[in-house]
């Protein structure tokens, strides 16, 4: 199982090693990031494998969420399910 997680907000040092840690902690496995800064704002897009992931999942959604308002940052983490399911015509 995969899922889409996005960061958006001020770019900083150590925003892409905080993210991935987290997604460590947990089992669950980075296997494409694209990342770019625009004027200052840092905007990424990770597909993670969520396979192996040791707690729910939503649990690993909160978690990132609360690291991005604790850092202003915008951080959404979707299931492919429903990545997909509102990507199809």
């Amino acid at each position: 199982m995969k899922a889409v997680v996005t960061v958006v907000g001020k770019d900083t040092v150590g925003i892409l090693a905080k993210v991935s840690g987290i997604c460590a902690e947990h089992d669950v496995n980075v296997t494409e990031v694209s990342q770019t800064v625009l004027d200052e704002m840092f905007c990424m897009i990770m597909l993670v494998d969520i396979s192996k992931c040791n707690v729910e999942f939503t649990t690993l959604a909160d978690k990132l969420a609360a690291y991005g308002e604790e850092n202003a940052l915008s951080i959404h983490a979707m299931h492919e399910d429903i990545f997909n399911s509102m990507h199809r015509i």
